[in-house]
Order: C-alpha cells, then structure tokens, then sequence
C-alpha cells in the first residue's frame, strides 16, 4: 500500500498538475457543439457558393475534425441556437467563445490537488489499518504538513518580493544557491 501510495505521489510530482484539467463546463460544451456546426455552416457555405477545391476540403476537414471536440466534451445540456450562418454569429455565441478560452486556461490548484490526494490516500491508509496503514497515515500527514509548508514559504517569498523591490537582486542571490530540482519546484509552485 505505501509503494502505491510514493509512486502516485511521485509521478503526480513527475507530471505535474498542469496536466490536470477540470471537466468540461457547460459553457465548454456549448462552445465545441457551436464549434462544429459552424465549421458544418462554413463547408455548406463553401459548397454552394462553388469555392475552390482547396477550399471546400479544408471546410470539410475542419469539420470533421471539430466532431472529435464535440463528441470528447459531451453535449451540452441546453444546445444553443445553430442553425444558420446568422444563428452562429449572433453576439452571444462570441461571448460563449470567449468564456470558453478562459475557462480552458484553468486548472486546479497544485497544493488543493495534493492535499486533496493525500487526504484520499490517509483515508484510504486508515480504512485498510494494521501496522502498514498506521505508518502510512503518519507518512502522508507529514507529506502534507511538508507541502503546506513549502508553500507557505513560496508565497511569504513572493509577498517578500512585492513589498520590497528594492532587495529583488539580493533575495535572488540569497536563493542562486538552490539545487535545480528545487529552483524547478518553486517555480512550478509560482505558476
């Protein structure tokens, strides 16, 4: 249990959280499924007003490929009006696209991730009890006391930083002495 439990924290910590992605929203669904029907409007449009063959492929590539991001996202629960060209550009639909580009640029945050998944991993620990589950509650405690630690200093670093521009240069002299794997962690945790 506890290998399981090192090797899922080490490979969160290998990948990365960037990886980690909300669900799709609402907004995200109605986005792709407006995406594809206005690459479907668009090879229509490209057909009936003879465009080039160049042209009418790649409309009818690009709407091939726009299924992919319906069908991976799902439907949204109410479909947005779609069904012309006039339909499709309506303002509404731009400020679906727009909120979809920013949702899209979330992600969860590192530190409500970890400790998330070493709460999971206590809980799971405690449940299957004995010895080894005894020791793993009381390692992943300290993994989690440890993280909210680290980040308690990254964020007093960076405070430190605002209200003191004047002593940047020296802080990061202070911190050159860092092991690259630490200078990678603390940067990671500022993103």
């Amino acid at each position: 249990m506890k290998k399981f439990i090192v090797i899922s924290l080490f490979l969160l910590w290998l990948c990365g959280c960037d990886s980690i992605r909300f669900a799709p929203s609402e907004i995200q669904k109605q986005n792709a499924y407006l995406h594809n029907r206005v690459t479907k409007i668009a090879a229509d449009t490209a057909k009936d007003e003879y465009a080039s063959q160049k042209l009418q492929a790649l409309t009818d590539l690009s709407h091939l490929q726009s299924k992919s991001y319906t069908t991976y996202f799902g439907l949204p629960k109410e479909l947005p009006d779609a069904e012309s060209a006039e339909d499709v550009l309506a303002q509404s639909n731009y400020a679906i696209a727009q909120t979809s580009l920013e949702q899209s640029a979330e992600r969860p945050d590192p530190f409500e991730t970890a400790d998330a998944l070493l709460e999971l991993a206590i809980g799971i620990s405690a449940v299957v009890g004995g010895v080894y589950g005894t020791k793993a509650v009381r390692f992943l405690k300290e993994a989690r006391a440890k993280s909210q630690a680290l980040k308690e200093v990254v964020q007093g670093n960076e405070l430190f930083k605002i209200q003191n521009p004047d002593s940047k240069e020296t802080f990061k002299q202070a911190q050159s002495a860092q092991s690259s794997e630490t200078k990678k962690l603390v940067t990671e945790l500022k993103t």
